[in-house]
């Protein structure tokens, strides 16, 4: 078989992935109504919920979709018409939530924060101790665009003492970042196959609290295709999804999920974290600075502030790099101007170290850093 070209993606996700992963999909054709796939879907299901939570107490719910599709299917179908959600706004992702809201008329209060400092978690529950009929709270784990790693487990506790259902968008985070569901109070959590379980793009899944899901039964159909309960009803029944699934791509994803329980998520974490450590010190070292704070930081994704030079552009650069294999991703954030580095995917820090050499050699040929 031709070899596979491997390409360092320092982008947020979609990540760098195994060969044994991309071979994954080169399966034999199945009908996805077939016993078999439904088995194998059953095994990406209960091995993505063991990750957070126990299987006796927390399902999986899988789409085809983006991760954006799964917040949309969560927060259309657990909210009811009486219901009211608070949305924790601190970066471009929660504003994410905050359009799915408006889309689907559901009362919604907003909570705006910074994107690159702390929540003031005694600001956040004094706005939900003064707004009558809250019944929800959703919001960012890991803030990809800044890499603000967001204090969840406060949060959770948060909504346990006034009885709010806790809805989690851990797209960034599951996989890499431990999470323990039921200790942080979180109800709902959503996350994709393409970013730190390192599969391919087209799959996302909402875990949740069986017991909270099953209360969602008698709230009106606002979807028809993401709707939560009723694909979690459909799944329970049947093994299969309601509408064609991504056939190829749950054979990476179960193949990645393979690899994740053999690496385990501390040990992922670990070695994002020395890519993470590698890529500061490189920084450090090139005079180039960052948005978030080290005691803040997810360790999974830098927002690294431009160089302040008349020969910088990011389109250049990016180019610069993607001729030598490094692919990097622009900057998403009001009043800053920067370009986001990930260490997430199956890199590890020597392809830092590399890509600090490219980055060094570009800074130089724009006079930024002397020869």
């Amino acid at each position: 078989m031709k070899e596979i070209k491997r390409n360092i993606l320092l982008n947020p996700g979609p990540a760098t992935t195994t060969d044994s992963v991309k071979l994954a999909q080169a399966c034999p054709d199945i009908c996805p109504r077939e016993q078999e796939f439904g088995d194998l879907m059953e095994y990406c299901a209960t091995e993505i919920t063991r990750f957070v939570g126990n299987p006796n107490e927390y399902t999986t719910v899988l789409f085809g979709g983006s991760g954006t599709a799964t917040v949309e299917a969560i927060l259309n179908s657990v909210i009811p018409d009486t219901g009211k959600v608070l949305i924790i706004d601190n970066g471009a992702y929660g504003k994410r939530m905050c359009q799915i809201t408006s889309v689907y008329k559901i009362p919604t209060v907003v909570f705006e924060s910074s994107s690159i400092e702390p929540i003031d978690l005694n600001a956040l529950e004094a706005l939900i101790e003064s707004t009558d009929g809250l019944t929800h709270l959703a919001m960012i784990h890991h803030e990809t665009t800044t890499g603000l790693l967001n204090d969840i487990t406060s949060v959770g506790e948060i909504c346990k003492r006034h009885n709010v259902s806790f809805i989690v968008d851990s797209m960034s985070g599951f996989a890499a970042i431990p999470v323990d569901m039921k200790a942080m109070n979180i109800d709902y959590l959503a996350a994709s196959s393409n970013k730190n379980i390192q599969g391919m793009a087209g799959i996302g899944f909402a875990i949740c609290n069986k017991a909270t899901l099953e209360t969602t039964a008698s709230i009106p159909m606002r979807s028809l295709y993401l709707n939560l309960y009723a694909q979690y009803v459909y799944f329970e029944k049947t093994h299969q999804t309601r509408f064609t699934p991504p056939v190829q791509t749950f054979y990476a994803l179960k193949q990645a999920i393979v690899e994740t329980l053999e690496e385990t998520i501390e040990g992922r974490y670990a070695r994002y974290t020395k890519s993470w450590e590698t890529l500061i010190a490189g920084l450090d070292a090139l005079g180039l600075e960052y948005l978030i704070d080290k005691k803040y930081h997810s360790k999974i994704i830098t927002s690294i502030i431009e160089p302040k030079v008349d020969a910088y552009n990011f389109n250049e650069m990016h180019d610069y790099f993607f001729e030598k294999g490094f692919t990097i991703y622009p900057g998403k954030v009001n009043n800053y101007d920067t370009f986001r580095i990930s260490n997430i995917g199956q890199i590890d820090y020597t392809d830092i170290e590399a890509f600090l050499k490219v980055l060094k050699s570009y800074l130089v040929q724009i006079n930024y850093l002397n020869n």
